[in-house]
């Protein structure tokens, strides 16, 4: 009875420590200094965001696309929410 106890408990945290190693295996052989992939592919990582009045996404300032409407610049996530502006 005694090693059916000890099987299911090696069962039940089994699974969990062989996780546990496997996450700090990966902390520690992780690269360091590696850019972003978001700063990797050009895109900024700062940046004021505004709302595109179309669609709704948020946008960086950045790399919006801008329109001026009545002295006021708007911000778009692409040329197609420009265009579909009626301002």
């Amino acid at each position: 009875m005694r090693i059916v106890l000890y099987l299911l408990a090696l069962i039940l945290v089994l699974p969990t420590l062989v996780r546990l190693v496997l996450t700090v295996l990966r902390a520690l052989l992780a690269p360091t200094g590696k850019p972003a992939r978001a700063e990797a592919e050009g895109i900024p990582l700062r940046g004021e965001l505004k709302r595109d009045p179309v669609c709704g996404t948020f946008v960086s300032t950045a790399v919006s696309v801008k329109k001026s409407v009545r002295g006021e610049v708007l911000h778009f996530c692409s040329a197609e929410c420009r265009d579909k502006h009626d301002g």
